[in-house]
């Protein structure tokens, strides 16, 4: 195979060998001698392959987040110089799982590609989150990305928080915190966070809240647009109410603030169209990058339930647009005599 070894690949590689020949490898490693047609016990790796897109599955994607400038970034790599390094496999119950690769897969689906070059890991579901985990823990996975790993761990693996703890490197009190934040933030929030309308710094506030007056808080962050600081100040307020009273006339105010900017009829109807236009090529990508079951049932919920609100709208929207259109042509049309 030509081209670099991912990360990805490497930490794996070292991860599984330091069974019995940790130091062999690393010593291959930094000699530059190829290490991809062999793996540790029970990580053994296939040769690099093209595979389908339709024959990879993103069951991990639902504990990581993607924002739309890394996205876009990727689809610019991909365009530009191809594909660097394969997307990292392990087999599932029904087809390839991908724990390593998932910008790559959707930006490549964005580009109308057929295939990508996939390399396949000997292992289980278990060891392919512990994987993401040390592949991302030097860039930095977010608070949440890591609670959501820690809870997969514990409540689809099954394992105890002491073995967690162990094989994550970290303290059992670190692994708790974790846990207590994936649980504490409610299906609405993080359905918000995953489709981007709340960012995961400011979801971690609103985690304080809770759960019932989550989803309001919430809506009051996406509405106006705060930051992770507003946001905070937002949650301390609450907090601090006295009563229900006072917390829903917060949660009233916030949702009612707006930037208040003055613009003449025609600069709002342009203003408005080209809003739209980059909205919808947005929406698209998105649409086309991943689908939507691998945000979770939650979040994909959701979306359905918006994107079935915005077809009606949309087609009125178009219909507008056309008589608007046809008046103007007839009115450009010479009258005939």
């Amino acid at each position: 195979m030509t081209g670099r070894l991912s990360r990805a690949t490497l930490f794996f590689q070292r991860r599984v060998a330091t069974r019995e020949t940790a130091g062999i490898w690393i010593a291959m490693s930094r000699a530059g001698l190829d290490m991809r047609k062999t793996g540790g016990q029970g990580g053994a790796m296939s040769e690099v392959k093209a595979i389908a897109l339709s024959e990879l599955g993103e069951t991990l994607s639902s504990l990581r987040l993607c924002s739309e400038a890394s996205s876009q970034a990727m689809e610019r790599s991909l365009r530009q110089t191809g594909q660097l390094t394969p997307v990292l496999c392990y087999p599932g119950d029904s087809s390839l799982q991908i724990f390593d690769g998932f910008k790559r897969l959707r930006a490549a689906r964005v580009l109308g590609w057929l295939s990508l070059r996939v390399q396949c890991v000997a292992t289980d579901g278990v060891e392919a989150k512990l994987s993401l985990w040390e592949v991302h823990e030097g860039s930095g996975l977010s608070e949440l990305e890591q609670a959501w790993l820690v809870r997969s761990l514990y409540r689809d693996e099954h394992l105890p928080q002491h073995t967690i703890a162990q094989r994550m490197g970290r303290h059992k009190s670190w692994v708790c915190r974790r846990l207590m934040l994936a649980e504490g933030l409610s299906e609405a929030v993080e359905a918000h966070v995953r489709l981007g309308l709340v960012s995961a710094t400011a979801a971690r506030e609103l985690c304080r809240l809770p759960r019932g007056n989550q989803e309001q808080a919430a809506n009051a962050v996406v509405q106006r647009g705060l930051t992770t600081r507003q946001t905070l100040a937002l949650v301390d307020a609450l907090l601090g109410a006295g009563d229900e009273a006072a917390r829903r006339r917060l949660l009233d105010e916030a949702a009612a603030m707006r930037r208040h900017i003055h613009k003449t009829p025609g600069e709002k109807l342009v203003a408005d169209c080209q809003t739209i236009r980059n909205l919808s090529a947005r929406l698209r990508v998105q649409l086309l990058g991943r689908p939507l079951l691998s945000l979770g049932a939650p979040a994909a919920e959701l979306a359905v339930q918006s994107l079935e609100a915005l077809h009606p709208t949309l087609v009125d929207l178009a219909q507008s647009i056309q008589t608007v259109i046809g008046e103007k042509e007839a009115a450009s049309e010479p009258i005939a005599f």
